[in-house]
């Protein structure tokens, strides 16, 4: 059986491979960034208008409204939200209120 680590051994370890991938000594375990999404398409499959969709997952009505305006982009995290919006939004509506 292998030995565990302390938490300090496990943060030192953690610092290394961090300077590792910034130096680019080391590659990082995995990457992945959201496509580029169309928030009003989204949107409007949620049968919800802006400022009632903003209120419902947690955004801004103003970045809503940029986002589909084509003003701002969402940032990785949002793009990650909406994607599931999209394709599960049962699963969402049920995280979201606590079931």
């Amino acid at each position: 059986m292998a030995e565990q680590m302390n938490i300090a051994d496990e943060l030192l370890t953690s610092m290394e491979q961090a300077v590792g991938i910034a130096e680019g000594t080391v590659k990082p375990g995995r990457i992945w960034t959201p496509p580029e999404i169309n928030v009003a398409d989204i949107r409007k499959r949620t049968g919800l208008s802006q400022v009632r969709f903003a209120a419902r997952y947690g955004f801004s009505a103003a970045a809503v409204r940029d986002w589909e305006q084509k003003r701002r982009t969402p940032e990785k995290a949002a793009r990650t939200l909406l994607m599931l919006i999209d394709k599960e939004p049962q699963a969402v509506e049920r995280v979201l209120v606590g079931a």
